[in-house]
């Protein structure tokens, strides 16, 4: 997989379209004045520190995609900076075009003519020379007094004219007396003028800069795209993640041997810490406990690693297209999980969503053989615990490439992925190179976006965690929050629509109507606040009003089950009185009912019988 080199083409290439909108839509302000030839050096000058920048930064060695970030950020700024130049050289060639009349129009392209030609002094100089340097003044005239006008000015129809005669004069140089150098400076300038239409009003089509147009803007489309998608607001995944005030970090390092203290360990516990108290939001506190666990003197614990440790042989694609047998060690994350469980209930962590404090057990394996979990992964993220493994190995040939070359994982420092698999545990967070494709329906993966120095980027190192996946961290704990108590509000909703009405459940109810309308009212007044509260970005606010969000939610349907559980007696009460209801057409009913019974149950005589 060669993630740098195509993202070092996808960049270059972004910035080659750049150029070509920037230099075909600043053309004719370029060309329409003077005083624009300063603005147009600096637009030039922003292309060259633009490409200029981008080639550094990517020429720093090995580990330059590291500093992806920092070209992608570049490439933000300058590329602003550019269109923000040009803009304001657009509206200093709106001021520059003024109207003015046939005589100062006059005067200036004599002005012109004599300040070009002066420069070719007494000397002596080819007709070619002459022809190029008349068609440059009446090109700059054009742009300058001609293109855009209203009133066309009757020296611009002259110079029209002025121009087809230079075009056949210019053609006439392919004869075989001229050399071909002249041949060449006129075969170049017809190519000038093929296209051109200056002192008309006939539509010319630049089909090379439509092109080019339409290209950049599909590609800013498809990058500012992905970037929402993996950079801004990562992906997530599927399940409930709840917020907590309080997350303990329950940390159990288990070692061959029995270790004195846990600084014998060849751990960077203050890394590990740090790490964590990272992931968590401003409004959370972290807690931290360690446990060393020897394999040596617990046989229930070495019982559980022995049975979840397998072997494989997996297959390695290389940079070349061939492929290598390796034969992995790992742990089996199911079975270790399920192991884990049965030895006892004080390492499963309690993620009861009423609770203020969650508890996050962090098995942490320490070996001296290479050891991986699931066959590719230092660190993986389970249900109710999260698994990382170490091993001695300071340069292990990973199953990814970049830049034509195998990524290298250092096994004696797991922290980038722990800090991952912790990340995802607790609010879902998932490495920034996958996205939900609703086409297909399925996960897809984009490593172009596999940068930065965070713990989901697996081409970079570093674990510092950005704002947008602190962001992307709370908008997840909020999405949860939301979902549950709008489900919970509706199925108690379903449950009143349920329930049979009578005339005294209804009295019944309008003593709980109130009660019920006001608590409703109240939790949907949260829904709305967070909302807003959410789309002004301040994701911190609104984080604190989850908890109150889901005791207001808890309320309502409380409510609505006391509610219920008082109706219930009336319906299940016997009704010993039967009321019926006596009009004008029962008598006569009656009658004709007892008058077919009579004819149909009444003694028929029996008939004689004669032989």
């Amino acid at each position: 997989m060669q993630v740098g080199d195509k993202l070092r083409n996808e960049v270059m290439e972004f910035l080659e379209y750049i150029g070509k909108s920037v230099g075909m839509s600043g053309l004719g302000v370029c060309r329409g004045s003077e005083r624009c030839l300063k603005c147009c050096k600096l637009l030039l000058n922003q292309s060259q520190l633009l490409s200029g920048g981008i080639l550094h930064l990517w020429d720093g060695g090995e580990n330059s995609l590291e500093g992806c970030s920092a070209v992608l950020g570049l490439v933000a700024e300058k590329w602003l900076g550019s269109l923000g130049l040009l803009e304001s050289v657009a509206e200093a060639g709106e001021e520059i075009s003024g109207k003015i009349s046939e005589d100062e129009a006059e005067d200036r392209l004599q002005n012109a003519i004599q300040e070009k030609f002066a420069v070719f002094g007494d000397k002596d100089h080819q007709a070619i020379d002459i022809l190029l340097a008349e068609i440059d003044i009446y090109e700059l005239f054009a742009f300058k007094h001609c293109k855009g006008r209203k009133v066309k000015l009757a020296l611009c129809e002259e110079l029209d004219e002025r121009m087809r005669d230079l075009k056949n004069e210019l053609q006439s140089f392919d004869g075989e007396e001229y050399d071909e150098d002249h041949k060449r400076k006129a075969i170049d300038a017809l190519k000038r003028m093929e296209n051109w239409n200056l002192f008309s009003d006939t539509y010319e089509e630049f089909q090379n800069y439509t092109v080019a147009r339409d290209t950049f803007l599909a590609h800013l489309g498809a990058t500012l795209w992905g970037s929402m998608r993996h950079i801004i607001s990562p992906s997530l995944s599927d399940g409930a993640f709840h917020y907590f005030e309080k997350i303990s970090f329950q940390l159990f390092f288990i070692t061959q041997e029995k270790a004195r203290n846990i600084k014998q360990l060849p751990i960077d516990l203050k890394a590990i810490m740090d790490g964590l108290s990272s992931l968590l939001l401003p409004s959370q506190k972290p807690l931290f406990s360690q446990t060393m666990l020897p394999l040596s003197e617990d046989p229930a614990l070495a019982m559980a690693f022995s049975v979840a440790r397998r072997a494989a042989a997996v297959p390695l694609l290389l940079v070349n297209g061939t492929y290598r047998k390796t034969i992995r060690t790992y742990l089996d994350s199911s079975i270790l999980q399920y192991q884990l469980q049965r030895l006892d209930h004080s390492l499963k962590g309690t993620n009861a969503p009423h609770s203020s404090t969650l508890e996050v057990p962090i098995f942490w394996f320490i070996h001296t053989e290479p050891l991986l979990v699931d066959k590719h992964y230092q660190a993986k993220a389970l249900s109710d615990m999260v698994i990382v493994v170490q091993s001695e190995i300071s340069s292990w040939e990973s199953h990814l490439q970049c830049n034509g070359k195998s990524l290298l994982w250092d096994m004696r420092k797991p922290i980038k992925a722990a800090l991952s698999a912790t990340a995802e545990h607790l609010s879902g967070l998932l490495p920034l190179h996958l996205a939900y494709s609703p086409s297909h329906d399925t996960a897809v993966e984009d490593w172009i976006w596999s940068v930065g120095c965070n713990p989901f980027s697996i081409t970079s190192r570093g674990w510092y965690v950005s704002q947008f996946q602190s962001d992307t961290i709370a908008r997840s704990y909020i999405i949860t929050a939301l979902e549950e108590s709008i489900l919970r509000v509706n199925s108690a909703i379903h449950l009143l629509m349920m329930e049979r009405t009578t005339e005294k459940s209804f009295k019944l109810f309008l003593s709980q109507e109130r009660d019920l309308v006001k608590k409703h009212q109240y939790v949907v007044s949260l829904w709305r606040r967070i909302s807003t509260v959410s789309g002004e970005l301040r994701y911190i606010d609104a984080v604190r009003l989850l908890y109150t969000l889901n005791e207001a939610s808890k309320g309502f349907a409380d409510q609505v089950n006391t509610t219920l559980a008082l109706l219930h007696p009336i319906h299940c009460s016997r009704e010993r009185k039967v009321d019926i209801v006596f009009d004008g057409t029962t008598i006569p009913a009656f009658m004709v009912i007892l008058g077919l019974l009579y004819i149909l149950l009444r003694p028929r005589r029996p008939k004689p019988k004669i032989n």
